[in-house]
């Protein structure tokens, strides 16, 4: 793609970055086959091509954006589908991140989005406030449908629908401390908390820390250690995000450098993508990108990091698990085949759902900022999972999990849980 930029534009490092980004687009179109949001509106300023032309626009002519451009953008997933097609290499998750700070930077959203953007920004990525915010959310929940019909406060309807009718109890392996090895030790690890995940659904680091320790691995989990800053980095918030990536560096590399590291363990693929970008987020701080870039060096999934132990095979457990690949760990991180070999050597006859690729609308904040384009990705991923009449679904991913629950009555419970539970854990609930 010809680009026309100035000098003086080129002279910032983001602009730069973004020009060599445009130059690679060469207008193929293989993006829009596996977009989303573009196979299921058909527009074409709702494929990655069309967002792309947009931000060209915008930069290039270094002009605020505008309504077209922010809808267009907005309805972007980021689960980078089109940089798994795209066979020029181009790096859209850096230009849609770039495109959505220069945003927040220059439009001025209405009141009501403003108001539930920071609403998000300043409840998901603190564990207390998220679990108070659920727990009012079951004096709200009668008067969603009413929220609904309100322009202004329809966003807030549809938080109160996806809130769950219960919220478990905080689990004591959240607190910071260090989990023992069983017998020798032969690893070392930090787990990531997290600040959604251990509020919906604690037993999922619960099992990974059983299942690590088993295997001889001791697992710490980091005094000072917070959100990822996934949710606000996607929202185009990007000091909240950098301030959150700063301060996971610290936390962790004060854990590696007093008793040495293996690898961080991320047991929500959302984070896993994030964190193994902070050594490009922070790639500009001089104090920090060294840090930065050493903390994604040892950013693993856990199915990444279970793939390197020797794992024995177990007997057949006579049971169907689903693999559904969360985009932020199939597009995202590339891991594909790690997961579903774990699953067959646990003893699971393992299937694959049509469409595979594409996006089943949780994508962070997502399903709560564009909820119409959510639904219909949901009742696409549910039809293509329950077809392969499995007896439970397994992902990577918190958001997958809660989005895809709401849609069917199939369990669907991380990886590693499944497991847990095949290396001698406890039976994931539900099943």
């Amino acid at each position: 793609m010809q680009t026309n930029f100035t000098p003086a534009q080129l002279a910032d490092p983001h602009v730069a970055e973004s020009e060599a980004i445009l130059r690679k687009c060469v207008h193929c179109g293989f993006c829009t086959a596996t977009c989303p949001t573009y196979v299921t509106l058909g527009d074409e300023l709702d494929s990655p091509r069309g967002r792309i032309y947009l931000i060209k626009d915008m930069l290039e002519n270094g002009r605020a954006a505008d309504m077209e451009t922010v809808t267009h953008i907005d309805r972007c997933l980021s689960c980078l589908a089109c940089t798994t097609t795209c066979p020029s290499g181009v790096d859209y998750m850096h230009l849609v991140d770039h495109a959505r700070v220069h945003i927040e930077k220059t439009y001025k959203r209405p009141l009501k989005d403003r108001l539930a953007r920071a609403v998000l920004a300043q409840v998901l990525p603190y564990p207390s406030r998220f679990r108070f915010a659920l727990k009012a959310a079951a004096l709200g929940r009668p008067f969603a449908n009413v929220l609904k019909r309100v322009a202004a406060l329809k966003t807030f309807g549809v938080m109160l629908d996806l809130a769950p009718t219960a919220v478990p109890e905080p689990s004591a392996t959240a607190m910071p401390g260090t989990h023992a090895a069983s017998g020798k030790r032969v690893g070392r690890v930090a787990l990531l908390n997290g600040c959604a995940q251990p509020v919906l659904k604690p037993e999922i680091n619960e099992a990974t820390i059983r299942l690590l320790t088993r295997l001889g691995i001791e697992v710490v989990v980091s005094p000072g250690e917070g959100c990822c800053g996934a949710l606000v980095h996607h929202m185009g918030r990007e000091e909240q995000a950098l301030a959150a990536a700063r301060h996971n560096v610290d936390a962790w590399l004060k854990v590696a450098d007093e008793g040495g590291l293996d690898a961080i363990i991320i047991t929500a693929s959302g984070c896993g993508t994030t964190i193994k970008d902070y050594g490009h987020m922070l790639r500009l701080d001089p104090a920090y990108a060294e840090k930065a870039a050493r903390v994604s060096a040892m950013a693993k999934d856990i199915t990444e990091y279970l793939s390197t132990l020797d794992l024995p095979a177990q007997d057949p457990r006579g049971m169907t698990v689903t693999y559904h690949s969360a985009c932020s760990m199939q597009h995202g991180q590339k891991i594909t085949t790690a997961p579903k070999q774990l699953l067959k050597q646990a003893g699971f006859v393992v299937r694959d759902p049509a469409e595979g690729h594409l996006c089943c609308g949780s994508a962070g904040t997502y399903n709560i900022l564009q909820p119409e384009i959510s639904q219909k990705l949901k009742a696409r991923k549910v039809k293509n999972l329950a077809a392969t009449k499995p007896d439970v679904i397994a992902t990577g991913n918190i958001g997958c999990i809660t989005q895809i629950a709401t849609g069917t009555e199939i369990p669907i419970v991380h990886t590693v849980e499944l497991l847990d539970w095949a290396y001698g854990g406890a039976k994931p609930t539900g099943l």
